[in-house]
């Protein structure tokens, strides 16, 4: 397989310019779920660290405090706080929360990721 060098896709940071995160009706009642039960969390926080059998894995975390470089969306009083090094791998991620068998949990349809563990815990990100 050649590789194109030349359609690599440099991330910048500084440009600010992302189309966001999306959280489904499903996710934001679970999120406020838990706000109710937990009076000092602000929300979730949605992070991504290389690991898993794909490459890179999803992080939620308990937000009980904000940090400068965080970028916040938000969906009927349920917020979800990303870190601004993470939007390269996940912008346009919906987040939503599903029934699988017995089971309930949030979900990623991330349109960065290339490929995904049968688990769906972990990704590889698109690489023009």
């Amino acid at each position: 397989m050649k590789v194109d060098h030349n359609k690599v896709e440099i991330f910048s940071l500084d440009k600010k310019i992302w189309r966001g995160l999306t959280i489904t009706d499903s996710a934001a009642r679970q999120i406020r779920y838990l706000l109710k039960n937990e009076p000092t969390m602000l929300g979730l926080r949605l992070n991504v660290k290389q690991s898993g059998c794909a490459g890179f894995s999803y992080i939620l975390d308990k937000v009980t405090k904000t940090n400068d470089n965080d970028q916040i969306y938000e969906h009927e009083g349920a917020r979800l706080y990303v870190p601004l090094k993470a939007m390269p791998f996940i912008d346009g991620t919906e987040l939503d929360y599903v029934q699988e068998g017995l089971n309930y949990l949030f979900k990623f349809k991330n349109p960065k990721a290339k490929y995904a563990c049968g688990c769906g815990e972990s990704f590889s990100p698109l690489s023009d």
